[in-house]
């Protein structure tokens, strides 16, 4: 499948920009700051061969029309917090429609944040530019969203986006600390968010 169109999506505090490999001294930076608030996140190594690693595998994805990664930007110090990603692209069709290029599902995420920049409204705005992007302009009918099942704080920051929570695949990754992950899965519908009304 085709990738997807390389955009920025800006908002009040936060821009997102296509990660690149131009982003890496940058993303060391972010890596080294207290790993503590990641948990079971999956977030690169603080050293130049772990984040060109993380950047190139994003890159490959992007070059297969899987997805999309973005360097999360804080606007007020142009500063590079996280970053976050359109990954798991369908395109698959309904029946008796030609064949999409642009995804019909997408997933957010690989979704992490520096621990200064958490719980400042940067994720719930970046959140809104991604949904309003993609249910807007790709025309998707459905986001997935997934976290470690025992990730809590990232689970309730999915259910405040308005997502719904689909249940949990068991033995469905392998965990960023270790052995098997259960993923909580959830979702959200372009009429649901619509319906929300919280768009920028």
């Amino acid at each position: 499948m085709p990738p997807l169109d390389v955009v920025t999506l800006e908002g009040e505090l936060v821009r997102l920009e296509p990660l690149t490999l131009d982003h890496t001294a940058a993303m060391v930076a972010a890596a080294s700051t207290d790993r503590s608030t990641f948990g079971l996140t999956t977030v690169p190594e603080a050293n130049v061969q772990s984040v060109e690693r993380y950047i190139t595998t994003a890159q490959e994805q992007y070059e297969r029309g899987e997805g999309l990664a973005f360097a999360t930007i804080r606007r007020s110090d142009d500063r590079l917090v996280g970053s976050t990603r359109f990954m798991l692209a369908e395109y698959w069709h309904p029946i008796d429609e030609r064949p999409r290029s642009t995804p019909i599902a997408i997933e957010v995420g690989y979704t992490w944040l520096i621990a200064e920049a958490q719980r400042t409204g940067i994720n719930a705005e970046a959140k809104v530019l991604m949904f309003d992007y993609a249910f807007d302009v790709l025309g998707v009918e459905r986001i997935t969203l997934k976290t470690d099942a025992r990730n809590e704080r990232s689970r309730q920051n999915i259910e405040r986006a308005g997502a719904t929570f689909d249940g949990i695949l068991r033995r469905h990754m392998p965990a960023s600390d270790g052995g098997f992950r259960n993923s909580a899965m959830f979702s959200l519908l372009r009429e649901e968010w619509h319906e929300l009304g919280n768009h920028c």
